[in-house]
């Protein structure tokens, strides 16, 4: 059963003439009635009672009719369906976060995915330490992450998109709140809330490769994985800690974001995805967030 049979009976059925079934469907009139017949015969039933002057439908007619027309509809739609998702504007996506992004970035981004990709049903994870980003796109339960690079991984593209200096958060009534700026040195007696070494933080290495480059190693006092805890321990007084400028979006009472002096320490934020991803929905998420980040003011 050829849809432009079905075309031609829906047409000939609500106009009730070939004539003007034909001009609707910008067609001469025998072939017209030459779809007709074909289709008569394929279903084994007369669909039409015809004379000089009428067409009128047979009882048959009247039920393929109510038919006819719902499986053109349903044609339509799923034409309407594959030329959407061909421009990735429905399917699943799922994205990760690093935690101190996720506070600067993620409502931003998902307020620009979700209002251009209304179709995509979207899974949107904060919080995530970048070996467990990197574990997520390599075993497919993430299709893009913002991640802390360096990431070696060849079946990975990784594509910085920020690069932002490292800040000192201070418990409130800290001896260096008042400060403008806060000299790293001046940190060296200080126990630290740090990001856990044994997962292999990025920011974990950071932090200490900028207090070995003045001179001390820092003096672990907690370990967490989860930027808002961090941030959290600081405020009540457990130490201090070095995080990207962008968690300052984060605010937390009795924490406070002071500057480092001199030259910081700068630290990358990525996009990270399967090179040999060619999801239509990818591509198009990916536009949404490049084009979102340029005016996050990051």
């Amino acid at each position: 059963m050829e849809l432009r049979h079905l075309r031609a009976f829906v047409a000939v059925a609500e106009e009730k003439h070939f004539g003007r079934a034909a001009d609707r469907l910008h067609m001469a009139q025998p072939p017209l009635s030459q779809q007709i017949r074909r289709l008569e015969s394929e279903l084994g039933v007369e669909l039409l009672h015809r004379t000089t002057r009428k067409v009128e439908l047979a009882p048959a007619g009247e039920v393929f009719l109510e038919r006819a027309r719902a499986l053109l509809q349903d044609a339509e739609q799923a034409k309407e369906d594959a030329q959407r998702a061909a421009r990735g504007e429905v399917g699943k996506l799922a994205v990760g976060f690093t935690g101190s992004a996720t506070y600067a970035l993620l409502p931003a981004l998902a307020a620009a995915l979700r209002q251009q990709l209304p179709g995509v049903e979207l899974d949107l994870r904060g919080e995530l330490l970048t070996p467990a980003q990197v574990q997520g796109l390599t075993e497919h339960t993430l299709d893009l992450a913002l991640l802390r690079p360096p990431v070696k991984r060849r079946d990975l593209t990784i594509e910085v998109v920020v690069t932002e200096p490292l800040v000192a958060v201070l418990p409130q009534h800290h001896r260096l709140a008042e400060r403008t700026e806060v000299p790293v040195e001046e940190l060296k007696t200080e126990p630290f809330v740090a990001y856990p070494s044994h997962f292999r933080s990025v920011l974990h290495d950071a932090v200490e490769q900028t207090c070995a480059a003045h001179g001390f190693k820092p003096n672990v006092a907690l370990e967490v994985a989860e930027t808002a805890t961090l941030v959290s321990f600081v405020a009540a007084g457990i130490g201090v800690s070095l995080v990207p400028l962008s968690v300052t979006r984060f605010a937390v009472v009795g924490a406070v974001y002071r500057p480092l002096a001199g030259d910081p320490t700068r630290v990358e934020l990525a996009l990270a995805y399967r090179h040999d991803d060619a999801s239509p929905v990818l591509a198009r998420a990916l536009e949404i967030v490049r084009h979102a980040l340029t005016t996050t003011g990051v």
